[in-house]
């Protein structure tokens, strides 16, 4: 398995969290963690903003996405708004989550915890040709649930 070597930078205050990790040795995602200063509660049907402490420098032509962790969704009904969420190659800012409650109780989130997962992917951007026509296929125009 191919590896990079990607920059990464605790912010002040975050130096006892853990850097992202693999759980497994061939897991596509790390875990990332949660670095709130004292435990959040998010209640069924609210959202909030979950900062993880870190900022990072992808080379050009990656990014990273941001995905619910499944462990988190199945038990408690909690998952990620805007997922997955993109981390382009020139942002530098600190990565943070916007957590949903969809359970049933009170959800709290608690310093360290493995919140999300972040998988690095390489990239390419599309140069547009406008055409008059596309090329046919079977499937034609077929679209919800056509297959």
């Amino acid at each position: 398995m191919k590896k990079i070597k990607i920059h990464i930078r605790k912010l002040a205050g975050n130096e006892d969290l853990s850097l992202p990790r693999y759980m497994t040795n061939m897991a596509s995602g790390m875990d990332i963690f949660a670095a709130v200063a004292e435990d959040e509660i998010i209640e069924p049907g609210q959202r909030k903003k979950i900062t993880t402490g870190i900022a990072i420098a992808l080379p050009e032509g990656y990014e990273a996405q941001i995905r619910p962790r499944s462990g988190l969704a199945i038990k408690s009904g909690i998952t990620l708004l805007n997922s997955p969420g993109t981390i382009d190659a020139d942002y530098r800012g600190e990565i943070a989550l916007i957590v949903i409650n969809h359970g049933n109780e009170s959800f709290v989130v608690q310093r360290g915890m493995r919140l999300a997962q972040m998988v690095v992917q390489k990239i390419c951007q599309v140069d547009w040709v406008e055409v008059d026509d596309l090329n046919e296929t079977l499937r034609g125009q077929g679209g919800f649930g056509h297959t």
